[in-house]
């Protein structure tokens, strides 16, 4: 099985992908975008991509679901990640001694309490990993880097100082997309786009309405443009329901009377990981 996931080396994707993905036999393809991975499923070149699609204090990573949008893919499962944050030094430092602190804005900000305390300058790359990736090669002890112990491990790296993020409830949350039609889940959660028939006053309301008349819990919704006309927007929908259920054929059939288009992505079950 070929899996596509956002690389580089050391990232939060590539820990999520390894760890839900525990097969011997996985050729693995590190990607430079989430786009790229969801391109390589749809155009047949792996089999199976994981990309992000939410993270707990950040929110909705757009450009996975504008990929969701312009790829003919289906959601077959999802992962639930906890996101820790370490300091990674290279052997030999000291706290005391730090005078920089390397890694991406929002882990940077996630962590802002703690570096602050530090009183040290900060400076920007464009991962975690690539952090990692740059203090190992520095060779410097007066540097660190705020990335996850995958990336302590990937790049040599000691751990410093443990989970020093602001929010300890920190999680991001991926999807598993692929072509296979037969992956689909008969229970668990089910994610719908609703494309309205058109733009009107208390549309929204007026689907979820659907939803809730029916008891269906809705663990997620997001909004994005149709790109047809400004003011006109499409929606995510997930359902705390299964494809087959009574209810959930009720209220897409409903929408549907509507006449608002509606497309199952995927049905599926999370995967949680400790």
């Amino acid at each position: 099985m070929k899996v596509a996931y956002l690389g580089p080396k050391g990232t939060f994707s590539e820990e999520a992908a390894h760890r839900y993905f525990t097969e011997d036999l996985v050729e693995w393809h590190m990607s430079d975008s989430v786009l790229d991975v969801m391109e390589a499923v749809c155009e047949g070149t792996v089999d199976k991509g994981i990309v992000p699609i939410e993270n707990s204090i950040e929110g909705t990573i757009t450009m996975t679901v504008d990929g969701l949008l312009t790829y003919d893919l289906l959601i077959e499962g999802e992962v639930v990640l906890p996101v820790a944050l370490h300091l990674l030094t290279n052997e030999g430092a000291v706290l005391r001694d730090l005078q920089e602190v390397w890694s991406i804005p929002p882990a940077l900000a996630q962590c802002r309490n703690y570096t602050r305390k530090l009183g040290v300058k900060y400076r920007q790359f464009d991962s975690t990993a690539s952090a990692a990736e740059a203090v190992k090669h520095s060779g410097k002890t007066d540097v660190a880097a705020v990335a996850s112990e995958w990336a302590a491990k990937a790049f040599g790296l000691d751990v410093l100082e443990r989970n020093i993020q602001d929010n300890s409830v920190n999680h991001t949350r991926f999807v598993i997309v692929s072509k296979n039609l037969n992956a689909q889940e008969a229970n668990g959660k089910t994610m719908l786009l609703v494309t309205p028939k058109e733009e009107q006053v208390g549309v929204l309301s007026t689907i979820l309405n659907v939803f809730s008349a029916l008891s269906i819990n809705l663990t997620w919704i997001e909004s994005r443009p149709t790109k047809k006309k400004l003011g006109t927007y499409q929606f995510f929908l997930e359902a705390e329901a299964g494809v087959t259920g009574r209810s959930l054929n009720k209220a897409i059939t409903i929408l549907q009377t509507l006449e608002h288009d509606v497309r199952i992505l995927g049905s599926f079950t999370t995967t949680r990981l400790n």
